[in-house]
């Protein structure tokens, strides 16, 4: 995993906490006794915010109490079930910005607060089948199917506090700020010296001496002190139960009543740990993600779509990116970044087409493969089939270069079909954009 830099005091480990960015790794091979497998790194888990809460609840992490609706008779029902003074409703979608989001209901907020469990009933009946807009979702916003109907508890103090993986530390560290319930880069620009950091040892785990020092830290006094360092070893627990590659509870919080509790939790797990998490994996909501990436994640293949009308089909981030700038670079407009990535088998490259030509905005497809790992013989058997079982419509421009590629290029000049061959990247950027100004 890879993580970003902003400055000493907040460090390497605080800067992938804050902003929770980590990029793909490239291929990764684990070895046994007797095998080799190649692993592809996946698209990213996604884990609604009661899945989140119930995995640290099942590690013995403090969290709210919390039932889980799909009906507003159900709410109603948990929010009596509750028996709290005050209970929060929340819709729950992927996005951020919930609480100023808008229903097309009429409803304006997916975070409500109420003494009345009547009233839960009424909001969640106005929430459920209805699509939520916020900032972070797309214009139509996104549907509402379940709500979380938790105890609301007053908070006297937020603080920081996650556990990521860290390059430089090879292993976990801890980072966390007394200054929680913030934007933690604003703390660390603002305030470093307020900014804190612990090396996990990855043999000995989380030690009470050190457990303890970042309660201090943090700003737990008395018998809290006890209760946060606990809760930080409940928390490393989780996150290596669940090979996670980050934990981050902003605000961990300090109640009036003195418990220290995880109000609000990100988790980012390990995708090439999914053969041994099957079931945290098998939580993963894709309602939200966009169709073709969900489906290309299911043949391997990591895809983003874009807003232009030629489709890049590449093996490597690096060689997608170079082709989406040099298309740019020539007038055109690159449809999506679809990245083969290394160990490619020719049903993959069915897939790919397949993804590809389903797109309606796509007027051409250039491919640009350089084969090292790839057998470039592989990819022009993949297009041959899937141009003719697809029996693709729209101008293709093939530039292939490394392993096999005499053989390759013989499989494409014999197919018969119509498969404009390239030089170079620049000479198939120009026919790409060419072949749809021709249409």
């Amino acid at each position: 995993m890879t993580y970003f830099r902003f400055n000493m005091a907040a460090s390497m480990a605080c800067q992938a906490a804050v902003r929770g960015l980590r990029a793909a790794s490239t291929k990764q091979l684990l070895g046994s006794r007797n095998q080799l497998a190649r692993v592809s790194p996946r698209r990213w888990l996604n884990l609604q915010e009661y899945q989140s809460k119930k995995l640290m609840q099942d590690s013995g992490v403090t969290v709210q109490r919390f039932f889980v609706a799909d009906t507003a008779s159900e709410a109603l029902e948990a929010a009596k079930r509750l028996k709290a003074k005050e209970i929060v409703l929340k819709a729950q979608i992927l996005a951020g910005g919930r609480g100023k989001g808008v229903f097309d209901s009429g409803l304006k907020g997916g975070v409500h607060l109420t003494k009345d469990p009547a009233v839960v009933g009424e909001l969640a009946g106005k929430m459920l089948g209805f699509s939520l807009t916020t900032k972070q979702t797309p214009k139509e916003g996104v549907k509402v199917k379940t709500v979380m109907v938790a105890e609301a508890l007053d908070i006297s103090r937020e603080t920081y506090f996650a556990i990521l993986m860290d390059r430089s530390c090879n292993g976990p560290v801890m980072v966390g700020s007394p200054q929680g319930g913030v934007d933690i880069e604003e703390v660390a620009a603002a305030t470093p010296e307020l900014i804190f950091k612990e090396v996990i040892d990855i043999f000995e785990g989380v030690r009470d001496d050190q457990a303890l020092r970042m309660a201090a830290n943090l700003g737990f006094k008395g018998p809290l002190e006890r209760q946060a360092a606990n809760q930080i070893k409940r928390l490393y627990d989780l996150f290596l139960k669940v090979d996670a590659t980050q934990v981050e509870v902003n605000p961990l919080g300090e109640t009036p009543e003195g418990q220290v509790v995880c109000f609000d939790a990100k988790i980012n797990f390990d995708d090439n740990a999914e053969f041994r998490q099957k079931a945290v994996f098998a939580m993963d909501d894709t309602a939200e993600s966009d169709p073709l990436e969900t489906e290309a994640a299911r043949h391997d293949l990591k895809y983003i779509g874009l807003d232009g009308n030629i489709a890049c089909f590449v093996n490597g981030a690096g060689l997608a990116m170079a082709t989406c700038d040099i298309i740019d670079l020539h007038g055109g407009k690159p449809a999506n970044f679809l990245d083969l990535g290394g160990g490619v088998k020719e049903n993959q490259v069915y897939a790919a087409f397949k993804l590809l030509t389903a797109d309606p905005k796509v007027e051409a497809i250039l491919v640009n493969i350089f084969g090292g790992i790839v057998n470039c013989a592989i990819i022009a058997n993949g297009i041959t089939k899937a141009c003719r079982e697809l029996e693709l419509k729209v101008p293709l421009v093939v530039r292939l270069e490394g392993t096999n590629v005499q053989e390759a290029k013989r499989i494409l000049s014999e197919s018969g079909l119509p498969i404009t061959s390239a030089t170079d990247l620049d000479d198939a950027a120009k026919k790409a954009v060419a072949a749809i100004a021709k249409n």
